[in-house]
């Protein structure tokens, strides 16, 4: 038998009852595999992990160690929410680590996206490998694959996409959704208590903002668009818009322009706002969304946000843009 195969018998979980029932088997499972031994977990908050973390904690407890890294390059308010769930709420053996100085020192002057997304790849590695390494009797690492995950990459899961999770740490896998589509993983994450801001969560880069922060990242372009991405979520949860746009940010570009702000010239950058509704990320439609909603975040981000003059909207679709710009 193929154990990266979806069982054929398998049934679909689209109910809370087969939830807590696909819960209790995992459950079961990881004891079963585990024993008495520890398992770790890079915990980047995202949907697969922050359910992964959660299972794998009514499990085994406090032998589960999550190391979360903020790398600098999360949205506003998403390092704390993970400590706020999982540290203060499930009560988890949870490792805060805060790089964002190493990491942007490291991405200091790069502008090509790839050689970013090697270098926030690979830093990764080295931060949790040094946590990995303080820790003692860990004979496990647990991951998020999903069989998604498994279809497109033959069975290996790149942690944010960014590079993978380090070889050289021989520990044995825990993998409790691979069989698991991602809708699946949203119900599984709903019952177990999840809130749905993270079982919710749009899909995000594994480099973060570091791509949409584009060219060479530097911290006020970084704030700029931290900020004015926090906006626009707002203002489209406000709005009716959360859950029915498959993803929206926003993006500054490495250019400036001339403006006018309380009677004097400027000299500062554009936010580019993004929305688009995909069922594939193959290909993508861009969001009709009503004018005076679009004048009214123009105002707030051009208000609110330091060093920001000018809001655009991007109105292409994929293809023949893609989704992301970087």
């Amino acid at each position: 038998m193929d154990n990266n195969k979806r069982p054929e018998t398998m049934a679909r979980i689209v109910s809370m009852e087969q939830a807590n029932s696909f819960i209790d088997e995992q459950v079961t499972e990881i004891q079963n595999q585990v024993k008495d031994k520890k398992v770790l977990l890079a915990l980047s908050g995202g949907v697969d992990s922050s359910v992964v973390a959660a299972l794998l904690i009514k499990a085994i407890g406090k032998r589960l160690v999550c190391v979360h890294v903020n790398h600098g390059l999360l949205r506003k308010g998403e390092p704390e929410q993970v400590v706020e769930v999982f540290r203060n709420q499930l009560d988890a053996n949870l490792v805060y680590v805060d790089a964002t100085e190493r990491f942007l020192n490291k991405l200091e002057g790069i502008t090509d996206p790839e050689k970013k997304r090697k270098i926030i790849g690979a830093e990764f590695i080295r931060v949790f490998e040094e946590e990995a390494k303080k820790q003692s009797g860990i004979e496990f690492l647990a991951q998020g694959t999903i069989y998604p995950d498994i279809i497109e990459s033959d069975g290996v899961k790149a942690h944010h996409n960014v590079g993978g999770l380090p070889k050289d740490l021989q520990f044995s896998l825990v993998e409790p959704l691979k069989f698991l589509y991602k809708d699946e993983v949203r119900i599984v994450g709903k019952a177990l208590g999840l809130p749905d801001g993270m079982v919710y969560r749009q899909p995000f880069p594994g480099p973060g903002l570091g791509v949409r922060c584009l060219g060479a990242i530097t911290r006020d372009r970084l704030e700029a668009v931290r900020e004015s991405d926090a906006i626009l979520r707002e203002e489209f949860a406000k709005n009716g818009l959360e859950g029915k746009v498959w993803q929206y940010f926003t993006v500054v570009p490495d250019f400036r322009s001339v403006g006018v702000k309380e009677g004097s010239r400027t000299y500062a950058y554009p936010v580019i706002i993004r929305a688009v509704n995909t069922v594939d990320a193959m290909t993508a439609t861009v969001e009709n969304i009503p004018f005076e909603l679009l004048q009214h975040i123009t105002k707030r981000i051009t208000n609110e946000v330091e060093g920001i003059n000018r809001v655009l909207y991007d109105l292409t679709p994929k293809p023949c843009g893609t989704i992301e710009f970087e």
